[in-house]
């Protein structure tokens, strides 16, 4: 009895273990899906305040928490995912990292480029089949004149961040505003978008006066005597509910809080300000993406980290939801009715068919509160309020088709 036990137990185990092999073989291997991450270097200076030193890593720690949470549903549905990473000092090197990719094969990218640099890859040959997902450009060219059928855009443009806070400024009903305007080609494009916002939403611009002035030696024991002065002299007179700044350099918004001569706020690229991440947001679960961020990086979630994560995320999320590892697929299921985004935001992310931007609501915070979250309520429209930000389509001048 005891041979036939162990001839029967063992002839059990044999075939258990040939199910098992069978089963095996019978499970597809994971398909593996491809991103690759192309970057110009941005050139440091040395910031006015020392309170916020830039990171040398923006943008790419957004793209690898997002490689990471692709990864997590990826091993559910038997997917794999794989980020390469190009951060070249300058454009000849970017323009060289993009074709290598290219002739590799990679299709999918995601790109923190400036905007006429992302127009030049876009145009190559090489890019013709490829996907370039802008994480970082606000310009809102892209979305216009220079739209590319190639592209798609992650952060909210140059118009929506402005109609974002001229809305808000119409629901406070601060309709009478003193714009003040940097020298800077960013500073020049942010202003223009608020001049437009406010005549959209119709916000009284009662000054638009550019600031010249240099505080030279601001560090001596002296300087904000001279700032001080300066920003009275340049507010005194003028009549105005809210000082709206375009400052994107950062090199004297900060100054304009409490000098002015009337107490006023401060609204614009200080203050107030409109933006796709904020470090103090909180809702929708987003203090769970900024307490993963931070483990990661060691430091805040900026809008370049944010939309460097959106663009990964998307690409997984395509890739997940059916289109496979295809890029051809993929790019055509992102610009499709069936795709949308979970970003944090309470929302539904989906991208405009009319010029490839992201839609999605628009955060107010200051450094330390989320004062608001734009559209405003009884900002309605027909089909979606996020379109209540940015270009509409009846209004764009862009044509993909």
């Amino acid at each position: 009895m005891r041979l036939r036990f162990d001839t029967r137990m063992a002839a059990f185990a044999v075939s258990g273990l040939a199910c098992l092999a069978a089963a095996q073989a019978q499970t597809p291997a994971p398909a593996e899906v491809d991103f690759a991450y192309l970057a110009l270097a941005v050139q440091r200076t040395i910031p006015l305040s020392y309170l916020d030193q830039p990171p040398a890593d923006e943008g790419i720690q957004g793209a690898r928490l997002g490689l990471a949470d692709d990864e997590t549903t990826g091993r559910f549905i038997h997917q794999t995912y794989r980020l390469a990473e190009a951060i070249e000092p300058d454009e000849v090197s970017v323009l060289a990292s993009f074709r290598k990719f290219a002739a590799a094969g990679q299709r999918l990218f995601v790109t923190d480029l400036p905007a006429a640099l992302l127009l030049q890859i876009a145009d190559l040959p090489e890019a013709k089949d490829a996907i370039l997902l802008d994480a970082t450009a606000e310009d809102d060219m892209l979305r216009a004149d220079g739209c590319r059928p190639n592209v798609l855009h992650l952060l909210p443009s140059r118009a929506m961040l402005a109609d974002a806070l001229m809305q808000y400024l119409a629901v406070k009903k601060w309709r009478n505003i003193l714009l003040v305007s940097g020298p800077e080609a960013g500073d020049k494009a942010y202003a223009d978008a608020l001049r437009h916002a406010a005549a959209k939403f119709q916000i009284h611009i009662v000054q638009d006066k550019p600031w010249t002035y240099d505080p030279g030696a601001r560090r001596t024991d002296t300087g904000h005597y001279a700032i001080e002065a300066e920003v009275a002299r340049f507010t005194q007179g003028i009549g105005y509910d809210v000082l709206v700044v375009a400052d994107e350099g950062d090199n004297f918004g900060d100054d304009l809080a409490y000098r002015a001569t009337d107490p006023r706020p401060v609204a614009g690229t200080q203050g107030l300000v409109p933006s796709a991440w904020a470090r103090p947001f909180e809702q929708w679960g987003g203090t769970q993406l900024q307490s993963r961020f931070l483990r990661q990086a060691g430091r805040w979630m900026t809008d370049r980290d944010y939309g460097a994560w959106m663009a990964v995320r998307a690409l997984g999320e395509a890739a997940a939801r059916g289109a496979g590892p295809d890029a051809k697929q993929i790019g055509t299921f992102l610009r499709s009715p069936d795709f949308e985004l979970a970003a944090f935001k309470g929302a539904r992310l989906t991208f405009r068919a009319w010029d490839g931007q992201l839609r999605q609501p628009v955060l107010l915070a200051d450094a330390r509160s989320l004062v608001s979250v734009s559209p405003q309520p009884g900002f309605l429209h027909q089909f979606s309020e996020l379109d209540t930000l940015g270009t509409d389509q009846p209004e764009t001048s862009c044509h993909l088709n």
